[in-house]
């Protein structure tokens, strides 16, 4: 179906360059592995742990981003239609130009040079043709000469703790050595989110019901199978590797010890009878996305912390509020608290504070205490990607992965010390955290999180600063930010300065929150929305000021089909995608986009796609690589060259009716006596050069 422009985009604040498609007669529901991709009656009944994990616990999700734009796009129409061109030229001048649909590329508008893949859903998984995939590590791979060879049959928490954990997200790739852009030796950092229980043990049932099943033993293998690998590889004749006897080798698990700092280290909600001080915590958790420093650290997010506590204590006494705002409820998603005591709140009420935070660790230094720097807030972190302001300071955009829940910043609150690394050690203990409410006027405001100002004060329960970050949601609440759908990767362009947020979906949304940019009831597929700081586009970006402007980058949803999909009008059947999850961008400033909620009833997995998001092909998206079936594809990462693109390959076979001795896929070994495994990919192109160009 050809498009069919309603109103210019300039005038609505859609990039000029994208295709607005009329309402649908149908509507292509995906499969969805997470609760917000399907309507709420759509989710099978058994699978309480995706209700545990995406609860949309925002009590009054008013002026969401829905009805943001729905406004903005009537406010923009009807200066149309008195004659505001003017005006409507103004906001264009704010975007990137319009593209032409006709021009003389071999691949169109679009400075992307690989075929375009076709969608699919198999065992195995695809990559545009002239490239090639590479399987790195596998969870169960040792990471240490002494560590054994992976068992699935014969599991034990030791053996886990000494090998590449489950379900792998963020990816960060440090050069070795240290300082250096060396793109064929270095080390991979990557998380490990959470652990598809029934793919992980045989005889256990299909769907989340298995967690409730496991032995105490097989809880201990689930908690050592979180958190964070450090992994030293390097490319051989052509060829990835990782090497296993490497004195980088690291995992950090649920148990790894590990600092609080910051201005909520100490306080009483923190302490517990194992640390009776609140600094000192045991592990990480649910580890999403991350991101990194300028003096090469790492950051990883803790994300869904609730669904691993359970107890009565959860809806009631003096912490049931708060443990509502954050969706801990009494039945936990997972049995460890049947066996490990600090996940009962009955037994430990602080236990939950001490997670939902964003944890810093140094990846040369393997003996280093990560550090939870409790100035970025508490809550569902998706990510933490840095940029560096025009004045040095520090600044880390989040978002909190929540049906109706926001978008975050910290500023810290001097300057970063390139000459002097040990400078910087706490730079992220001091600062400004602030969310974001978006006004239909096309601005973006910053509201800081401060004790004390507004209506964080003491009669509203905020005594300190440290009341604010444990309880950053509520404080966001009473300041009015913008209810999002669902926030994930929140990532600065770091060659144009504009930051982008991917909204996976939000099936919740109602009828009342209808506009001629979101015409549907519930928005399943997503869309990315483009912040622009003042200074944009020149060496001089102000990431830290309190005011910017806002776009929409593109809406997912198949065109013609799902209403108010929009993209490049050149976009091809192939190149549409749902639910964005993850991006990147490569040296050239080209978006990566990650998706988590392909709809696999349409025969569509979930995949890489990546777009120009400047000039003529700006948003017009193309599909690079798909996952095979039940996996999502997560933490793009590109070497320094950008030879070498890694992605976390999560959850394979994690669809409806697969089991560890039935599986929807072998993927990767397609061996009779293994499992499907999560694991780091490299996508190399056949005889060397750049991704993509």
């Amino acid at each position: 179906m050809g498009p069919t422009h309603i109103l210019h985009p300039a005038a609505i604040g859609v990039s000029p360059s994208l295709s607005m498609r009329p309402p649908p007669r149908r509507h292509s529901a995906p499969q969805e592995r997470r609760a917000d991709t399907m309507p709420d009656s759509q989710v099978p009944a058994q699978d309480e742990m995706i209700e545990i994990e995406d609860i949309g616990s925002n009590p009054n999700p008013e002026n969401s981003i829905g009805e943001v734009v729905e406004r903005r796009l009537t406010r923009r129409a009807a200066m149309l239609g008195l004659g505001g061109a003017a005006a409507a030229a103004t906001l264009a001048d704010q975007l990137i130009a319009a593209a032409e649909p006709a021009l003389a590329q071999a691949n169109g508008p679009s400075s992307l040079t690989f075929p375009e893949l076709r969608h699919q859903l198999g065992q195995q998984d695809s990559v545009a043709e002239g490239y090639e995939r590479q399987t790195v590590i596998r969870w169960g791979d040792p990471l240490a000469a002494e560590a054994p060879a992976f068992n699935p049959t014969a599991q034990t928490p030791d053996a886990q703790a000494r090998q590449f954990g489950y379900n792998c997200d963020y990816i960060d790739f440090k050069p070795l050595p240290a300082g250096s852009d060396n793109s064929d030796h270095g080390l991979l950092c990557v998380n490990h989110e959470y652990t598809s229980t029934q793919l992980m043990f045989p005889g256990l049932p299909a769907g989340s019901a298995a967690r409730q099943r496991v032995t105490a033993e097989q809880a201990r293998v689930e908690l050592m199978a979180h958190g964070v690998a450090v992994v030293e590889v390097r490319k051989r004749d052509g060829k990835w590797e990782y090497v296993q006897d490497s004195r980088f080798n690291r995992r950090i698990t649920g148990e790894t010890e590990m600092r609080l700092s910051g201005p909520a280290a100490g306080h009483d909600l923190l302490k517990t009878s194992a640390d009776a001080t609140g600094t000192r915590v045991l592990g990480t958790l649910n580890n999403c996305a991350g991101g990194n420093t300028p003096w090469g650290t790492v950051l990883t997010a803790e994300e869904n912390f609730n669904q691993y506590f359970g107890g009565a204590s959860a809806a009631e006494g003096p912490q049931a509020a708060t443990h509502r705002r954050y969706g801990i409820v009494p039945r936990s998603s997972y049995a460890w608290p049947k066996f490990i005591d600090r996940f009962d709140l009955d037994k430990e009420p602080n236990e939950a504070n001490r997670f939902g935070w964003v944890v810093e660790f140094d990846p040369y230094d393997p003996q280093s205490v990560p550090v939870k720097r409790t100035a970025l807030g508490r809550f569902k972190h998706e990510g933490c990607h840095h940029a560096v302001s025009a004045d040095g300071r520090v600044v880390v955009y989040m978002g909190d992965d929540e049906r109706f829940d926001y978008v975050y910043k910290f500023v810290t609150a001097r300057p970063w010390n390139p000459n002097d690394r040990a400078a910087n050690r706490d730079l992220l203990d001091e600062g400004t955290l602030y969310v974001a409410k978006f006004l239909d006027d096309g601005k973006v405001q910053w509201m800081s999180l401060v004790q004390g100002e507004g209506p964080l004060t003491a009669a509203n329960g905020f005594n300190s600063q440290a009341d604010v970050l444990i309880n950053t949601r509520r404080a966001a609440d009473l300041l009015g930010a913008t209810p999002m759908d669902r926030p994930e990767d929140v990532e600065p362009n770091p060659v144009t300065g504009r930051i982008y947020v991917m909204l996976t979906n939000n099936s919740r949304r109602t009828a009342q929150q209808l506009g001629a940019a979101n015409p549907r009831a519930a928005n399943l597929h997503g869309h990315i929305v483009e912040i622009i700081p003042p200074g944009a586009g020149t060496d001089k970006v102000d990431h830290a000021a309190t005011e910017g402007r806002w776009a929409m980058f593109l809406m997912a949803g198949k065109p013609g089909i799902d209403a108010g999909a929009a993209y490049h009008r050149a976009t091809s059947d192939q190149g549409w995608l749902s639910c964005p999850d993850n991006c990147s961008f490569d040296k050239k400033g080209r978006i990566w986009i990650a998706t988590d909620g392909a709809p696999s009833a349409a025969g569509v997995a979930d995949g890489l796609y990546a777009a120009d998001t400047t000039g003529v092909g700006r948003a017009l998206t193309r599909l690079f690589y798909q996952a095979p079936i039940g996996a999502e594809v997560c933490g793009p990462c590109f070497t320094p060259d950008a030879s070498t693109v890694f992605l976390a390959i999560q959850h394979p076979a994690e669809s409806a009716g697969s089991t560890f001795d039935r599986p929807s896929t072998r993927w990767p070994d397609f061996a009779d006596n293994m499992p499907p495994r999560p694991s780091i990919v490299a996508i190399v192109k056949k005889g060397g050069g750049e991704i993509g160009a």
